[in-house]
């Protein structure tokens, strides 16, 4: 398919970014787990994390369908179709989950990088599939515009969550050795 072959080097850059970054936040994560973690932890790791790896994952998927060997356009009309509608279900929840939580109260930039800009990007891949159906030119720009969306709020949400447990959440406090040995 001559429309989609021109993007393959864009998705593979892509792809690999979102994979690679998908890789990071589990390593970080990993370094701030001996963080104290204090009630509603949870229910804030499931709006504000969770989605993270969610576009990330989301990103990696959607540029290993658009490299498909494809014949015709309606596989890669299918591939942003689905990761779409399921996207904006997914994002629908993510906001309702941030406003229900109880650890965080969300600012103007959480509710725009974590709600507002995913959820415009998976209702833009959505109508991109639509649109598929005739020219995909345009949509695949549409398709790309999404991902860069999903991609660059990810890492800003990533980075805005590694920030919030550094200097927001202490250590478990440790006895130093002198402590130990004296009793105290």
């Amino acid at each position: 398919m001559t429309a989609l072959a021109g993007w393959t080097n864009f998705y593979v850059i892509v792809g690999s970014s979102a994979g690679a970054l998908i890789g990071l936040q589990f390593v970080v994560l990993t370094l701030i787990s001996q963080l104290q973690a204090g009630r509603g932890m949870a229910e804030g790791a499931r709006a504000f994390s969770t989605p993270t790896i969610v576009h990330f994952a989301a990103v990696l998927l959607l540029s290993a369908g658009l490299n498909a060997p494809w014949q015709g356009v309606s596989g890669p009309a299918a591939v942003c179709g689905t990761i779409g509608v399921a996207g904006v279900v997914y994002a629908a929840t993510v906001a309702r989950r941030m406003g229900t939580q109880t650890q965080y109260r969300p600012e103007f930039e959480d509710w725009l990088c974590h709600a507002v800009l995913p959820l415009a990007a998976y209702l833009t891949l959505a109508m991109s599939a639509y649109a598929m159906r005739g020219n995909a030119s345009a949509p695949l720009f549409a398709s790309a515009a999404a991902a860069l969306v999903l991609l660059f709020s990810g890492i800003h949400n990533a980075w805005d969550a590694v920030t919030y447990h550094v200097f927001h959440k202490k250590p478990p406090q440790r006895e130093t050795e002198a402590e130990q040995r004296t009793g105290d």
